[in-house]
């Protein structure tokens, strides 16, 4: 891709006559879009026929882009699968959990492990590529769309067949997986791996390692299609390729982007849930570190379907996620979509055009953020998102468990959010991190939510520990294996040892009206807990109240040059954000983390860095305008006018771009 930041709109030239496109071009030029994706939902317009395809309409469409200077992503067409692949064929569909079979109308429709699929989506694929790979103007490829967006396991034949196949590799011999599974518990003992069900519905609850089990299967399955894909179209093509994801896809993101050569992510978070947006773009930046990501959707205006709607966004909220997104780590910021739907089931979403040619409430707002793209397109090409000094695990695989065994209705991703949030208002520039990424460079580390600690990560976050480091564990984290079973010789497994404590028991504390204490400060604590014995640790955090009044809830352990901190419960309630950022800021300052500011909560600081040279991109988020502290002199990066130490004001949806130089 050529070295530039991005602005852009998902389009569909195959939906209007002639005079539209050129009427879109010219409106594309006055609103700055200078890229368009396309050819995801456009199958039949490619091949109404089966085997009779026809890309002569996408390149003449791509070619008058990129003569006024628009350039393109392509994409792979098969979420949308014709109609003459899936007329009279219900095995090739995919099929839900209670066993009902999709029909054809909406969209991921049809099972993506049916050989048949596969078999034609390479084709098209291939065809595509071959006619497109190499036109100017492309810059990159995008896989399918969304991945497992609308629908989750496939419970097809199929797919059982795949199950049985990814099993006796996964495990080997049925023994070892009846060993793993605990398969003794209410007569489930298998003989052999082709008696094995597919977790469909059932009087009660499956075991939970089949659950489980068959959600990483899935996620599995799914990457393959992507990897097969990506294949394709690199025997055609050097440009980049991607998928647009997001955190509640039924997907493992980290596996899905292993073998694709950047992320991208599709939100539509109003502004009241800023911090998810934020929170997409910490996590997006890792996925594949060094690789600037992409916003590959967001809704210039609202988000909307035939069905419901979301918030629209206030005048100047798109300004301030677009340079949110840029300063973070982003090389484009792209809508959906860019000329209003007039049929289908999205007709009311937020676009750039209305389907009558006219701009919409969102753009003047979209031309806001061309003016703000290029006021700060130059400082964001010379310089790099700065090496962040805390890190927050992130886990699809984790997500997997808590789908699984959600107690009561947790949603890993919420937890997450939130939890995230309270390092984000603290002012801590922040990484999300997947679980098999390095810890180089981190000063604090933190592991909520993840039932499973494989034995890879508890290696490297032990030698994190000792090398210096302070890795803040808990939550709900390591009391399952990794076939989704409790320890049998400790309850939260290995970690116990290293962490220098027992667990004495584990018990959900709502409703218990525990209280806990950290630092002289006390919460109301909830969630499934683990209340500790120590052993070689410290207690640094005691219950006061409740079934459990005088135990540990949080530990702290020294192990070679850094720390170890178990904490066993979730504070929760107003004194349990304080309480969380008491922790937060405590063991930051302990671990010497100095990428800290004391920005008003609604603002972020966003540091980047050239040659020793730091900038920040400082960007209001709420609304209500904030104020952060310069602890030097700077200069403003827009108008150079120098910038005295000390408070400083942002208004509203406002940016200010900050240089400090010695």
């Amino acid at each position: 891709m050529a070295k530039k930041l991005y602005h852009g709109a998902a389009y569909y030239p195959e939906l209007w006559p002639e005079a539209i496109i050129e009427e879109d071009i010219k409106f594309m030029l006055e609103a700055g879009i200078n890229v368009v994706r396309m050819g995801e939902f456009a199958w039949s317009t490619l091949e109404k026929e089966e085997g009779s395809i026809d890309l002569s309409f996408f390149v003449n469409v791509i070619k008058r882009l990129n003569e006024h200077g628009i350039e393109t992503v392509m994409c792979t067409p098969t979420p949308t699968p014709p109609i003459w692949l899936t007329h009279d064929h219900p095995e090739r569909m995919h099929v839900n959990q209670e066993g009902h079979v999709m029909v054809h109308g909406s969209r991921q429709h049809i099972c993506t492990n049916n050989p048949v699929f596969r078999e034609k989506a390479a084709i098209i694929t291939e065809e595509i590529a071959k006619a497109i790979g190499n036109l100017q103007g492309v810059i990159a490829w995008q896989l399918d769309n969304e991945f497992k967006c609308h629908v989750n396991e496939c419970f097809c034949d199929t797919c059982k067949t795949l199950w049985h196949q990814w099993l006796e590799e996964r495990y080997g011999t049925i023994d070892v997986l009846n060993e793993a599974w605990g398969t003794d518990i209410w007569s489930q003992y298998y003989q052999r791996f082709g008696q094995i069900p597919q977790p469909k519905a059932a009087p009660f609850l499956h075991n939970s390692s089949l659950t489980t089990m068959y959600q990483i299967f899935s996620y599995e399955k799914i990457a393959e299609f992507a990897d097969e894909q990506a294949e394709i179209i690199r025997h055609y093509s050097n440009a980049p390729i991607t998928h647009n994801s997001t955190t509640f896809f039924h997907v493992d993101n980290e596996r899905l982007f292993e073998n694709l050569d950047f992320a991208s992510f599709d939100t539509y978070a109003e502004k009241s849930n800023f911090a998810s947006y934020l929170f997409n773009c910490d996590l997006w930046r890792n996925l594949k570190v060094g690789k600037d990501f992409w916003v590959m959707e967001t809704s210039p205006s609202h988000a909307a379907s035939l069905a419901s709607h979301s918030a629209s966004h206030p005048n100047g909220y798109l300004k301030a996620e677009a340079v949110a997104s840029y300063a973070l780590g982003g090389e484009a910021f792209c809508y959906w979509l860019w000329r209003q739907q007039r049929t289908g089931c999205e007709q009311p979403h937020g676009s750039v055009l209305s389907a009558w040619g006219k701009p919409t409430v969102g753009f003047e707002n979209v031309k806001e953020v061309e003016v703000a793209r290029k006021e700060i397109e130059s400082m964001i090409l010379s310089t790099r998102p700065l090496q962040a000094e805390v890190a927050i695990t992130y886990s699809d695989i984790a997500r997997a468990f808590f789908k699984t065994e959600p107690h009561r209705e947790l949603v890993y991703r919420d937890l997450m959010i939130k939890f995230y949030e309270n390092i984000l208002s603290n002012g801590y520039h922040r990484d999300l991190i997947t679980e098999n990424a390095s810890l180089q460079g981190y000063k604090l580390l933190f592991t909520p939510f993840l039932p499973n600690v494989s034995t890879t990560y508890l290696e490297r976050a032990k030698r994190f520990v000792e090398e210096g480091g302070v890795w803040v564990i808990g939550p709900l984290t390591g009391g399952r294996t990794e076939h989704h079973t409790i320890h049998r010789d400790a309850g939260l497994g290995e970690l116990e040892e290293f962490a220098g404590i027992e667990t004495l028991f584990t018990y959900p504390m709502d409703g218990t009206e525990s209280v806990g204490e950290f630092l002289g400060i006390e919460a109301p604590l909830s969630l499934w807990s683990a209340i500790f014995e120590p052993k070689d640790a410290n207690v640094v955090g005691s219950i006061k109240e409740g079934i459990s009044t005088g135990k540990a809830f949080i530990t702290e352990q020294r192990r070679g040059k850094g720390k170890i901190v178990m904490l066993g419960s979730l504070p929760v309630g107003e004194e349990g954000d304080k309480l969380l950022s008491t922790l937060i800021n405590h063991y930051a300052e302990e671990a010497n983390v100095r990428s800290h500011t004391d920005v008003s909560q609604g603002t972020i600081v966003a540091p980047r860095e050239k040659n020793g040279e730091l900038v920040w991109v400082v960007v209001n988020m709420d609304g209500n305008g904030g104020t952060v502290t310069l602890q030097m002199n700077g200069v403003d990066g827009i108008t150079g006018e120098p910038i005295p130490k000390g408070p400083i004001e942002i208004g509203a949806f406002q940016y200010r771009i900050i240089h400090f130089r010695g």
